[in-house]
């Protein structure tokens, strides 16, 4: 159990941490790195679709948004951290790039993208992988983060719902191409 459980909690350590130190310099330079976010539509936006995810506004935006990304990544991180780390880097990806094509002119920076991708994936892996595991996952996720549907709907001008929208459709559209590639392996 150690040996299976002190990976993963190495990782979310340094997840935090990263996220952590990001913040500080981030504070430090007066916001400095928000212009490496994801500007939609322009060749400097680009950078920002690997970065934006690593980059928040203030503390509040982070503090915000460590206690989902936290949980949310160890419900995700309950099989191979491998399988965590592609369904991320699938999610942010994905979300980054949408974002930048069709995300309203302003700066995007925050998890929340991933965020709602992971919370997108682990509901979506409930509807199709129908293992007893994965769907008593997505009840739970259902349960304790539901209000997250909220955070779908264009609210609030200063929170990119682009990001959720594209986060969650991200989520869903890794769970499915995981179940397409599982259905391909077994009938070969």
């Amino acid at each position: 159990m150690k040996l299976w459980l002190n990976p993963r909690i190495k990782l979310l350590i340094i997840l935090v941490g990263l996220l952590m130190v990001i913040q500080l310099v981030n504070s430090l330079t007066g916001g400095g790195l928000i212009h490496l976010g994801i500007i939609p539509r322009t060749i400097n936006g680009l950078i920002g679709i690997p970065l934006a995810p690593f980059i928040h506004g203030s503390w509040g935006h982070l503090l915000s948004n460590l206690p989902p990304l936290i949980i949310l990544s160890t419900l995700l991180l309950h099989r191979a951290i491998k399988e965590y780390i592609q369904a991320s880097l699938f999610i942010i990806i994905t979300c980054g790039l949408a974002v930048w094509l069709i995300g309203r002119d302003a700066i995007h920076v925050g998890a929340s993208g991933w965020i709602f991708g992971l919370w997108g994936l682990l509901i979506a892996q409930g509807f199709f992988r129908r293992r007893l595991s994965d769907i008593i996952i997505a009840l739970l996720v259902l349960f304790y983060f539901g209000a997250m549907a909220a955070g779908l709907l264009p609210v609030h001008q200063y929170i990119s719902t682009e990001s959720h929208i594209t986060g969650a459709l991200s989520g869903v559209l890794y769970a499915w191409l995981l179940k397409k590639r599982q259905k391909i392996n077994s009938s070969i």
